[in-house]
């Protein structure tokens, strides 16, 4: 009993994050990462690139939500995908007004 209250009150051992399957695009990895949130998923993921040896990533979080993670995933990669063809390595340049 002590170690249940003890688990409600400090938690336990942190989640396992699942492992992400990344979807290829026009030399771009888009992994999906659905955000629960009120009983639904937001659409959320990372768009990462390989340039002169160096791993580049962009976090990708829209106000999408879903009623289920698979929706989510699918839609967030056709929306990276837009976002790449848009974008393409731009993506990862510091914007202005945003600390270097």
């Amino acid at each position: 009993m002590l170690k249940t209250l003890f688990k409600s009150l400090f938690g336990g051992a942190a989640p396992i994050a699942p492992e992400i399957t990344p979807t290829e695009y026009a030399g771009y990895l888009i992994y999906p990462e659905p955000m629960a949130e009120g009983g639904q998923y937001r659409l959320a993921g990372r768009i990462t690139k390989e340039i002169d040896g160096e791993l580049c990533s962009h976090r990708f979080i829209r106000s999408d939500l879903f009623v289920n993670p698979a929706d989510a995933e699918r839609f967030m990669v056709q929306k990276a995908q837009t976002f790449i063809n848009q974008t393409g390595d731009q993506m990862f340049e510091p914007r202005s007004g945003q600390g270097a």
